[in-house]
């Protein structure tokens, strides 16, 4: 009887035991369904659309995005319509979104090296890939030759101000190594053979100044894909 006693108490505290796992668990699956859906509600929406200037002269009054705004990117057809900020150093723009504030999903930026005006050889603009084709989260979908030659034409709008516009055409896209300075290296890289003779889609060749649209690809952390344009002069 005392041993049944104890094999039922031992039961009794498994039950007990499991129970808690249980809800360990349920509330770890809650917490990152919940942080999921923070990030992505705090992502940048379209409400930042009406501080957009325009190729027409119109710019916002009061705007309250940063001064740190270099561009305006559209690639037309799609989600990327976003102002293209840039700070001194490759980090800040991370977890900041465009009016200064902490984020997340941080901001479309500039590298670093890069002209501000666009005047470089070549250029490269990162940004996070976010879930719901949200800031880069849809770059991938120009691996499909189809999908790139339907939206192969944008816009980059220089400055707040709207000092100059500048037509895209988007020419290529392919998967890269972080580590790939023929890619990442604003000095080195955006050569225009090895970007023919690497790319995964190509459907025609630059013509002028190289933009690289940029963004994570998977979670090995070295993954990349790379979206080229050139600048139409």
């Amino acid at each position: 009887m005392t041993a049944l006693k104890f094999w039922r108490g031992m039961s009794r505290g498994y039950d007990r035991l499991l129970m808690i796992v249980l809800i360990v668990i349920l509330l770890i699956v809650c917490y990152c369904m919940y942080d999921n859906y923070w990030v992505y509600s705090h992502t940048i929406d379209d409400s930042i659309l009406k501080y957009k200037p325009t190729a027409q002269g119109y710019v916002p009054s009061e705007s309250p995005i940063s001064d740190d705004m270099a561009a305006w990117l559209t690639i037309d057809g799609t989600n990327i319509d976003y102002p293209v900020m840039q700070s001194t150093d490759n980090i800040k723009y991370l977890n900041t979104d465009p009016y200064g504030g902490y984020s997340l999903s941080g901001s479309i930026f500039l590298d670093s090296r890069n002209s501000p005006e666009f005047t470089d050889r070549y250029s490269v603009i990162y940004g996070h890939h976010m879930e719901y084709g949200k800031m880069f989260g849809a770059i991938d979908d120009f691996l499909d030759e189809d999908y790139l030659s339907a939206h192969s034409t944008g816009e980059l709008i220089i400055g707040k101000d709207a000092r100059k516009v500048y037509k895209l055409r988007v020419f290529a896209a392919m998967r890269a190594s972080a580590r790939s300075e023929e890619v990442f290296d604003v000095l080195k890289g955006g050569d225009p053979e090895y970007i023919s003779s690497h790319a995964d889609v190509k459907i025609s060749e630059p013509e002028g100044r190289i933009v690289a649209l940029t963004t994570c690809a998977g979670s090995d952390q070295v993954s990349r894909i790379a979206v080229f344009c050139y600048i139409i002069e």
